[in-house]
């Protein structure tokens, strides 16, 4: 009588295993959001290219141009307001959040909606007079606003162009930003080491970016933190 060997289709499973393993890795590969480290910076700053509408963080911070029916939302803006049911629409109006230049919002994310612990509104007041350098200040406002929370490692997107503006290079809104984060980190660096400020609690800042500014954006930030250590 015959033996058949379990020889060969040991090997063939083997093959086949290692095949659907490799098939997994690169798919998961694939899934990871591309990111990008910021050389040199005082604190580290990375460009993530993911919507806001899908990080995992403790503190997801967005802009919002002024509350009127004209600035409309385009983009991760729209994707982020659906899977917050609306909410955005909602809380968008004179009589709640107006988007004023450098008003905030803080937002509790309701349950299985996005993944953020907690969403930041910053606003950017009026989208036709809009310049980058008004972002100097949000960034300021990021950083304090993160820092007063307790956030380590904040995520921001800017949102100007998911808010309708797009005449400007994200480098140049990158730029800004950065530069009045970098300027807030110092300020409360020069008060802690003076005992009179509290611990800073903010270690990293995730720069969010689309996949084709990613970049330019990064380009922006460097060019911050090249004027910022240059001081």
């Amino acid at each position: 009588m015959a033996t058949l060997s379990l020889v060969p289709w040991l090997a063939l499973a083997a093959a086949t295993a290692n095949l659907l393993s490799l098939s997994y890795t690169q798919a998961a590969a694939r899934q990871q959001p591309a990111e990008f480290q910021v050389a040199h910076s005082p604190i580290p700053i990375r460009v993530l290219v993911q919507s806001p509408a899908d990080t995992e963080s403790q503190l997801q911070v967005i802009c919002l141009f002024r509350s009127d029916r004209s600035n409309t939302l385009h983009g991760s803006l729209i994707e982020l307001n659906q899977k917050l049911m609306g909410l955005l629409d909602r809380v968008r109006k004179p009589q709640f959040f107006r988007g004023e230049l450098g008003e905030t919002l803080l937002i509790d994310p309701p349950q299985h909606s996005i993944r953020a612990r907690r969403l930041l509104l910053i606003g950017l007041g009026d989208s036709q007079t809009f310049v980058p350098q008004r972002m100097e200040l949000v960034g300021g406002v990021l950083y304090g606003e993160a820092d007063r929370l307790g956030v380590a490692r904040p995520f921001f997107a800017p949102t100007v162009l998911d808010g309708g503006v797009s005449k400007f290079g994200t480098g140049e809104v990158a730029e800004q930003v950065v530069l009045g984060f970098l300027r807030a980190w110092q300020t409360e660096k020069l008060l802690t080491a003076a005992h009179a400020g509290s611990r800073q609690e903010v270690q990293e800042l995730t720069y969010l970016a689309g996949a084709a500014h990613a970049n330019d954006t990064r380009d922006g930030i460097e060019r911050a933190v090249a004027a910022q250590t240059s001081q």
